[in-house]
């Protein structure tokens, strides 16, 4: 038999994968010698030179093929709500399931099996609600959409709907441009009306398209419209946030005082904030993980909460489709796209009235070379055209200031 033969010299036969990562595991530990390669090569059938270079080749490729992962224990929707039943004590719960078991061949998990995977389960978002208070009577939802008051629009331009009039609380709005106004597009009021239903009915609803496309101003501005009885709370996120960061990130837009270190005791205080008509806005959603996303989810579907969560970002749309779950109970996907051709002109004139005063062929020329459509890169040429010209008693936006401009935005080439 030849050098890489799985036949052993006794007669007796064993993988070399095996035989292999024995022998690793040993030099891992700082505990082969040449007598364990010996005695490998004479029960392999090998020789010892043999068994020397398929370590080589173990450590030079990493190779090895290792024992499958273990499964862990998995518990059950109907296991998890008798915890629940059970207030949250593992014991009793496995004092339940042994007698449940008694007399069958079923296998009951040992108490620190399930303790282990209610902390994991708890910490990847999964909620229990170890008890329930009395229900509240059935709170009287405001009605947005009769309430807006849509009609305050200029009358030029755009089929009559070019921009709205300021009011109290459009101070809010980031325009970065002092002086500029919100356009109402089809676009934003497309996102207003998105908004104004979602508040009403207690939904879900996302807001996607790509960066720079007026996401972030529509949806603060269709807020700032609605009524002054709706409680809109704004939940800033990090980047990848946990189960436990976005609790209490809740916690602080919700005003809550400091949450409870136990994790039962955290989701009932924040269940308990929720009882009433709640608008909660997480913007960037793309940045939440998985059991973020499952756990706001759940808090949604809670039957003791009365939540609109809205989920605005770009790349929210692809975050939320990797939570089936909460996918399907989406309301209304809103898409924010750029703005045509055609419209540039028109919106701009009505964002700042400094355009009206640009000729049509350099608006054109703007748009083709760094505008495209992306409302967040004309307003960063406003804001720079309103820095040159300020303090002008006739200012003049020729080609040659727009160059200049537009040049600061691209950076070189």
């Amino acid at each position: 038999m030849g050098d890489d033969g799985a036949g052993g010299r006794s007669g007796r036969v064993l993988p070399r994968a095996l035989v292999v990562r024995r022998l690793v595991e040993r030099q891992v530990a700082g505990e082969l010698t040449s007598l364990h390669v010996r005695a490998v090569a004479d029960t392999v059938g090998v020789s010892v030179r043999t068994v020397w270079r398929w370590l080589a080749e173990a450590k030079a490729t990493g190779e090895v093929v290792r024992k499958p992962a273990r499964q862990g224990y998995a518990m059950p929707d109907e296991t998890w709500a008798l915890l629940a039943e059970v207030g949250g004590n593992v014991a009793e719960l496995r004092r339940r399931m042994l007698a449940a078991a008694a007399g069958s061949s079923t296998a009951v998990p040992t108490l620190g099996t399930l303790h282990r995977v209610v902390r994991r389960d708890r910490l990847a978002g999964r909620l229990l609600v170890v008890e329930r208070e009395p229900s509240l009577a059935e709170p009287l939802r405001p009605d947005p959409l009769s309430e807006l008051g849509l009609g305050t629009v200029s009358g030029a331009g755009l089929g009559g709907r070019v921009f709205l009039r300021e009011q109290t609380r459009l101070a809010k709005v980031p325009v970065l441009v002092p002086g500029a106004r919100v356009v109402a597009t089809p676009s934003v009021a497309s996102v207003v009306q998105c908004v104004a239903h979602a508040t009403a009915v207690g939904a879900v609803a996302c807001l996607y398209g790509d960066a720079g496309h007026g996401k972030t101003v529509a949806l603060q501005y269709a807020l700032s419209q609605l009524p002054e009885p709706v409680r809109v709370r704004r939940v800033h996120v990090g980047v990848h946030p946990s189960v436990p960061e976005l609790r209490r990130v809740l916690a602080d837009a919700l005003e809550l005082k400091r949450l409870p270190h136990a994790t039962g005791a955290a989701d009932l205080m924040l269940l308990d904030a929720l009882r009433q008509p709640r608008v909660l806005v997480l913007d960037e959603a793309q940045r939440l993980p998985v059991p973020a996303l499952e756990f706001l989810r759940q808090l949604w579907d809670h039957p003791d909460t009365d939540v609109a969560l809205l989920l605005a970002g770009a790349g929210a749309e692809r975050a939320l489709r990797r939570v089936p779950a909460l996918a399907s109970r989406v309301l209304t996907w809103e898409l924010v796209p750029r703005l045509g051709q055609a419209a540039v002109r028109p919106v701009m004139e009505a964002f700042h009235p400094l355009w009206g005063q640009v000729a049509p062929v350099d608006m054109a020329w703007v748009e083709e070379h760094v505008g495209h459509g992306n409302f967040r890169t004309w307003a960063k040429v406003t804001s720079h055209l309103t820095a040159e010209v300020y303090g002008q008693a006739r200012a003049v936006v020729d080609r040659p200031l727009l160059e200049r401009v537009c040049a600061r935005l691209t950076g070189p080439v």
